[in-house]
């Protein structure tokens, strides 16, 4: 089939899509008590849905009250047991996939179950949707006129008691329809290659030869990509590789530190970014505008949302509330229940909701993954937004960083210990270090009572990180590729002693 052909083809069928989408939009109270009713109907049978009385619910207050919430670590011997081939526990059609996820690299391997139902209607219906947002927002687009470069996860599925697991993205890759694989590069074989390194080299060599038109993977590994690209190409920006190349759908990290150096990357004003918001456990929000980072709530994919404000989170005082009474500007924990079975699961995300009508939000970091040792409840989009605002008003980018605290000791104040591996440094680094100190005041009323006069907190410390530790950190714990994230905030001081100690060396 000729591509403009094909092109006009595709572009028509995601258009249609829209309507669904206006529908949620127009009433999305509605739709998400429906996928709860459908949800507890498909697990009533269970032996979850037995345990807990499934066929008896029918509103969100009795779920609420008899399922409790759980995390991983709670569902583990259901995992174990359904990772042997055991069926029907939390689900009731088959589950043959698990989608190994560590997150961060402070956590054990997790196994989250992947149905049917959650490829179809989730994962694969949000790449869809993605794309429809994009073509709906961009009339002119000429996206399906070339490929999309994919950047996923760099382990191969394996086969244990007629059960696989493996990355999500390979799981997915493994299973994409025709269609999607014809607009994608590299090939599937490469895609799923193990080592990391080689694959780089095989990705850059085979994506080289095509007419990429789109990029998506999570911004601190397609960076890697990008600048293996231009070294052997000899080229000063992607464009000159890529010249039909018109966005880049990114999720996993916020984009905020890295957005200099993208745009120093793609230097074209029109140049769209399209950010999005998946996991393990689903795929759950979109960008649906043009030059705008934040995030649709997608209602219709099986998911049932819950949301804990993190005012209570881990006190006796914790209480979930659904969608419809969330408030604007608050933090909460998220709360899923799936079409793959999780029920009233912490994903272990933070979220704050931008609007209302529709819901939107943005990503504000990890239940897990802040600083809260003095009482600053630092999240990870203070840090991000600050980092970012401050590196656009010194002229620099940055690779990656982590934050840890400095204890208290004797009648030394605590404080904050950064490592930061920037790709253009600061020509000021004690200036760079003040202005992000008061950057993070203005962003956090907390972390400013804290710091104003001296009187818990000691100003930040930076430390230049030497090039590629963290890529070198990432390597030595074998965490190498596309899902493996670097822990941005920590109430313990394990990664900056083992990143300080390498910075050494």
């Amino acid at each position: 089939m000729p591509i403009p052909l094909f092109n006009s083809i595709l572009s028509w069928f995601l258009k249609k899509r829209i309507h669904q989408i206006e529908l949620f939009l127009k009433y999305p109270n509605e739709v998400q008590n429906e996928v709860l009713i459908k949800l507890l109907g498909a697990g009533k049978n269970t032996e979850i849905g037995r345990k807990y009385g499934f066929e008896s619910i029918n509103n969100y207050e009795t779920f609420k009250e008899r399922v409790p919430l759980c995390q991983y670590e709670d569902i583990v011997p259901l995992i174990e047991r359904a990772r042997k081939g055991e069926q029907n526990i939390f689900w009731n059609t088959p589950i043959k996939w698990f989608a190994k996820s560590s997150g961060t690299t402070d956590a054990q391997s997790k196994y989250i179950p992947v149905s049917t139902e959650s490829l179809d209607d989730c994962h694969f219906k949000a790449g869809k949707d993605m794309l429809s947002l994009y073509i709906n927002n961009n009339e002119n687009s000429q996206l399906f006129s070339g490929k999309g470069l994919r950047l996923g996860g760099s382990k191969k599925l394996y086969e244990s008691n007629n059960t696989y697991f493996g990355d999500l993205s390979a799981i997915i890759i493994d299973n994409l329809p025709l269609w999607a694989e014809l607009v994608s590069t590299p090939s599937n074989d490469v895609s799923l290659m193990s080592d990391w390194e080689v694959k780089m080299n095989m990705i850059v060599n085979e994506t080289l030869q095509e007419d990429v038109t789109s990029l998506a993977g999570v911004p601190s590994w397609m960076m890697v990509l990008l600048t293996t690209v231009l070294e052997k190409t000899g080229k000063s920006h992607v464009l000159e590789v890529w010249k039909n190349l018109e966005v880049y759908f990114h999720g996993g990290v916020s984009f905020e530190p890295y957005r200099e150096a993208y745009e120093k990357l793609m230097p074209k004003s029109e140049f769209n970014y399209y950010e999005i918001y998946n996991a393990s456990e689903g795929f759950f929000g979109i960008q649906d505008q043009n030059h705008s980072n934040e995030l649709l709530l997608m209602l219709d994919y099986g998911i049932f949302y819950e949301f804990i404000p993190m005012k209570t989170f881990g006190t006796s005082r914790q209480k979930a509330v659904r969608l419809s009474d969330v408030e604007l500007h608050t933090q909460y924990a998220v709360v899923i229940s799936t079409n793959a079975g999780l029920w009233r699961y912490l994903i272990g995300d933070t979220i704050r909701f931008t609007s209302l009508h529709p819901y939107r939000f943005k990503v504000s970091g990890r239940t897990k993954h802040h600083i809260n040792v003095f009482g600053e409840e630092l999240m990870i989009e203070n840090t991000d937004r600050g980092l970012a605002e401050i590196s656009k008003r010194h002229g620099v980018s940055i690779v990656d960083y982590t934050v840890g605290p400095i204890f208290m000791k004797d009648k030394n104040k605590g404080g904050h210990e950064w490592i930061i591996e920037f790709k253009t440094p600061p020509k000021d680094a004690p200036l760079f270090a003040k202005q992000l100190d008061e950057e993070l005041q203005k962003l956090n009323s907390d972390y400013q009572a804290k710091r104003d006069m001296n009187i818990t907190l000691n100003p930040l410390i930076i430390h230049q990180a030497r090039p590629s530790l963290f890529y070198d950190w990432l390597k030595k714990e074998k965490k190498l590729g596309g899902q493996h994230k670097i822990p941005r905030l920590s109430n313990e001081r394990k990664f900056v002693e083992e990143l300080l100690a390498m910075n050494q060396s």
